[in-house]
């Protein structure tokens, strides 16, 4: 146990010193941070889930943004969970706990709604307890400028059906991307000249289970656009990294997976002027340039 805490204590600190050497570098244009499935609940734990720590965990997160000063920081889904049995009004505390550790952040700061973000409560009651910055709070979809860099953040909480999520009136593994938003990226994408990076929370990049159905299309619209870059996701707690298409397909590790400060995970991301992409993981998160 002594030698696990060790190397993930040294692998943190070869993190902060590749951030430090990055930081005056003028090649970088945008630099944000990334934190995934968080799953806050005052709840005991279940499995190698431990609720209660994601808190402490957000925190340690949005220390490090602080400290490094990064442009913004994206939290990109499953934010919150629920208790077992599950009530509307616990849930709705856990998330406010869970968003004022998150309102920490000394910068602009966005949501990804996730499944769980739904689970006995509505997308509107999420997404009137959180803060996007400069977006109206009915927007679970939207768009946002960042030094000439476009973001993207999806939701693909609706049924088949186009029905949205709504108190867990849903199949986890049955995740969509309606004709409406479809339609509004394509837009988006058209309409900003320079690149595009994507936020969602389920994958894109295969057709397992962890993916939103008709992966390919959503793809297809990206690589036609030929200004999309890369997608951050969350969702599959193990991780994951692709590049199809051009186009890399970053998976980041769930914070709620395992006890203890070095089960924690999040990333920092560079954008550099040749758009290649830094990715400086913390704790669990995997480190890698994406060219």
């Amino acid at each position: 146990m002594h030698k696990i805490v060790k190397l993930t204590f040294l692998h943190f600190l070869a993190a902060c010193m590749c951030l430090m050497a990055n930081a005056a570098d003028t090649n970088v244009i945008v630099r944000f941070g990334i934190v995934t499935d968080s799953h806050y609940a005052d709840t005991d734990g279940r499995g190698s889930r431990s609720y209660r720590e994601s808190a402490g965990k957000m925190a340690e997160c949005v220390n490090v943004m602080n400290r490094e000063k990064v442009d913004f920081l994206v939290e990109l889904g499953d934010f919150k969970d629920q208790g077992h049995p599950a009530e509307e009004k616990k849930t709705l505390a856990y998330l406010k706990t869970i968003e004022a550790e998150f309102a920490r952040f000394n910068g602009p700061r966005y949501h990804v709604l996730g499944n769980h973000d739904q689970d006995s409560i509505s997308k509107k009651d999420f997404l009137e307890n959180v803060v996007n910055a400069g977006i109206p709070a009915d927007k679970s979809y939207y768009s946002f400028v960042s030094n000439g860099i476009q973001f993207v953040v999806l939701d693909a909480n609706f049924r088949k059906d186009g029905s949205p999520y709504d108190r867990g009136n849903f199949d986890w593994k049955d995740a969509n991307i309606p004709e409406e938003e479809i339609s509004w990226l394509k837009g988006v994408l058209s309409d900003h000249p320079g690149k595009s990076i994507i936020f969602i929370h389920q994958r894109l990049d295969a057709e397992t289970v962890e993916c939103v159905q008709k992966s390919p299309e959503i793809r297809k619209i990206l690589s036609d656009s030929g200004r999309v870059l890369a997608v951050f996701c969350g969702h599959d707690h193990k991780g994951g990294l692709t590049k199809i298409d051009g186009i890399h397909y970053y998976v980041l590790k769930a914070v709620i997976e395992g006890a203890g400060a070095e089960n924690n995970s999040y990333a920092i991301i560079e954008i550099n002027k040749d758009y290649s992409l830094n990715v400086v993981g913390f704790r669990r998160a995997q480190s890698v340039v994406l060219r």
